[in-house]
């Protein structure tokens, strides 16, 4: 998942190319292909428009056409994506190179309801984990995978993130569900739901969820970007991640998955493939955090922070897991000694474990969390009702 390299500007001119082959970029203005052959999509005509491709002016979208994404669609640079609420956004089940790519300096626009949400889903009659990419929006905002003014690039797409900005704004996204999602390119190159690249707190980010996907449900490469009302269930990998420097703000989360998935939460200070050449390590905050596992012999740990990490946890209730915490690596252990990473108010129930230390860092369970017994977590009922899937 963290494998990144650094962008060098040669790299710029051909950053929007759609294939890895030696063939000359295609430059595409508008590659929608209309058909009008009575679809049964989201819009109330009969109209089909398939969506992929570079696009280099604004594309919003009509709720009266049934849109199909074919295959990467890249919004380039002064560009945006405007969707309006209630649309549902077919992909086709071809796996990785199906994706939506916000790039930097490019905007989405995609603000639902919690009665009228925006979906990105599969179009297969039977759809599954991993039938497409996923949403990808990039920024320039700060990342440790990258020093000064100098970016990196994403896993998949192989598009610039990062940067001086902490402020950057990519847009707003409000009531958006991403649905069977996490086609894989490589072991090393996979989707998630959302894939948030050194996004600034300009962006608006609240009521997302990231459903059934293969990989990671909500990524975080670096950034600033604050979210909250955010729900993961049923991703394969890790339910929500953080990497290479992100130091936003979480509030209001919910995380459910089964004994076959992974962690609820993996939580780096750094890419190890990289370093740290940004000279700061991720330390999010994390606000009304509910993990919900399918037992403690069955589910075997809900949150791991690793490499470096540092963080504030604040009111967590944490159900059904053989170990709560698992914290590895000496700097993760160093971050606890110095109260940089705690937890403040947690509610342990069915859990075996409640913190493993493996970091080599002589510290109590006292020193990592306080107020045991104290979480209640987020109220998922009221917010999560009506617009996600269960």
């Amino acid at each position: 998942m963290k494998k990144q390299l650094i962008l060098g500007l040669a790299l710029a001119v051909s950053m929007f190319s759609c294939t890895t082959d030696d063939t000359s970029d295609i430059v595409i203005n508008d590659n929608s292909v209309t058909n009008n052959n009575n679809g049964n999509g989201n819009g109330n005509g009969n109209q089909n428009v398939t969506l992929q491709g570079n696009y280099f002016t604004d594309l919003t979208l009509d709720p009266s056409i049934n849109y199909t994404l074919g295959g990467p669609l890249v919004m380039t640079s002064g560009t945006t994506l405007t969707i309006p609420e209630c649309m549902t956004i077919r992909a086709n089940a071809n796996g990785a190179q199906v994706y939506i790519a916000i790039a930097q300096g490019a905007k989405i626009i995609a603000n639902g309801s919690a009665t009228c949400p925006i979906v990105l889903t599969s179009n297969a009659a039977v759809p599954a984990a991993g039938d497409w990419g996923g949403l990808i929006i990039l920024g320039k905002a700060p990342i440790n995978s990258a020093s000064g003014t100098a970016t990196a690039t994403s896993e998949i797409g192989n598009l610039p993130y990062g940067g001086p900005d902490a402020g950057d704004n990519s847009g707003s996204l409000s009531y958006v569900r991403v649905e069977y999602s996490g086609g894989a390119a490589s072991s090393a190159s996979e989707n998630n739901g959302f894939s948030f690249y050194g996004v600034g707190n300009g962006t608006n980010v609240d009521h997302i969820q990231a459903y059934e996907g293969k990989d990671d449900g909500i990524e975080f490469f670096g950034g600033t970007v604050n979210a909250s009302f955010v729900s993961s269930i049923n991703s394969q990998d890790d339910s929500v991640d953080w990497t290479e420097g992100f130091t936003g703000t979480l509030t209001d989360v919910y995380i459910k998955n089964r004994a076959s998935d992974d962690k609820a939460i993996e939580g780096d200070g750094l890419n190890n493939d990289v370093g740290n050449l940004g000279g700061f390590l991720s330390n999010p905050t994390i606000v009304n955090l509910t993990i919900v596992g399918e037992g403690s012999t069955n589910s075997p740990e809900a949150v791991r922070l690793r490499v470096g990490t540092k963080g504030s946890f604040t009111n967590v209730s944490i159900t059904g897991y053989g170990e709560g915490f698992d914290l590895d690596d000496s700097q993760t252990g160093v971050n606890v000694v110095n109260d940089e990473l705690q937890v403040t108010d947690v509610t342990f129930t069915d859990v075996l474990v409640k913190v493993k230390n493996d970091t080599g860092s002589v510290f109590t369970d006292a020193d990592f969390y306080t107020g045991e017994g104290n979480g209640t977590g987020t109220d998922y009922a009221t917010w999560g009702a009506g617009w996600t899937a269960q």
